[in-house]
């Protein structure tokens, strides 16, 4: 029995919210066996369990010493924040498959904000941008944030080009708290140039992570023939051959991934790699079994 979705099921999903559940359930049920797995992991202390809490999170051999129940709580469970920062571009339109890059990243946000609201009861907010901010949903714990967090994405579309300055601009005018943030992109620029403009988020002292989408004939092109490709969001067009597809073009997007993912690192931040047709368990595994080793 399969226990993770791939994409071919993610895209039959109607709802983001069944996506999030059953990624974040199925990975955290199949990669740790305490349901205290995600961005606040450090345990703080002990607090008298409240009508309402989360049984999960009872020591039940406290409780079979003292009969008292107390709930465990983790550092930053109560002051940990999560931004997602999500690229609507043009460019994130692109799918050769059933699931387009945009939608690998609204299922990405939507995961990460079920595991950060759901599970760790974590402050979490959404900017979407293109070369503008089109939407922003301040971090918060209050009721209804999840529900919030997920419409947002709903409704984030693609159009027009990316512009980093922009988003965190405004992430550095009106979020005061630091935190982490996550950025969702296919980051069609400069390497050198995202790092340059994303890295004043690290001097602040937030924890900045990469989720780089991609769709697979982006990584490996395969043309039986000369084509025009067109970019989506500069409407250039470029005819390449097939020995261009193979060689020279595959070189230069080897190139790009490694200078982004080296010079992210280099800075103090994560880069992640996110194939459109691979499930998306095994990228946030990856992710998230990081962040336990820190903590």
């Amino acid at each position: 029995m399969q226990r993770f979705l791939d994409p071919s099921v993610l895209g039959a999903l109607s709802g983001l919210d069944l996506v999030a559940k059953t990624v974040v359930d199925g990975f955290v049920a199949g990669l740790h066996r305490s349901p205290d797995f995600g961005f606040s992991q450090e345990f703080a202390e002990y607090r008298a369990y409240s009508p309402g809490d989360d049984l999960r999170h009872v020591d039940w051999n406290v409780f079979a010493r003292t009969e008292r129940a107390y709930v465990k709580r983790y550092r930053g469970e109560t002051n940990s924040l999560l931004t997602v920062l999500l690229d609507a571009s043009n460019s994130m339109n692109y799918g050769s498959h059933s699931v387009s890059k945009m939608d690998y990243a609204r299922f990405t946000a939507a995961s990460l904000f079920y595991l950060a609201i759901h599970n760790q009861r974590d402050a979490a907010g959404l900017i979407v941008f293109d070369d503008e901010v089109r939407n922003y949903i301040r971090p918060s714990t209050r009721q209804g944030q999840l529900h919030r967090l997920l419409s947002g994405l709903e409704l984030a579309e693609p159009r027009a080009r990316t512009d980093f300055g922009k988003p965190l601009h405004h992430f550095q005018e009106f979020l005061r708290r630091r935190g982490i943030v996550l950025i969702i992109s296919d980051f069609y620029e400069s390497p050198e140039r995202i790092i340059r403009t994303i890295e004043p988020l690290r001097f602040h002292g937030n924890e900045v992570v990469l989720f780089h989408v991609l769709d697979p004939k982006e990584i490996r092109p395969e043309l039986s023939e000369s084509a025009i490709l067109v970019d989506l969001e500069t409407s250039e067009r470029l005819e390449v051959t097939p020995e261009y597809a193979r060689n020279e073009y595959r070189n230069k997007i080897d190139a790009h991934i490694e200078a982004l993912r080296d010079g992210a690192r280099a800075v103090g931040m994560d880069y992640h790699l996110l194939v459109t047709d691979q499930p998306l368990d095994g990228a946030l595994r990856e992710y998230l079994t990081i962040r336990q080793g820190r903590n």
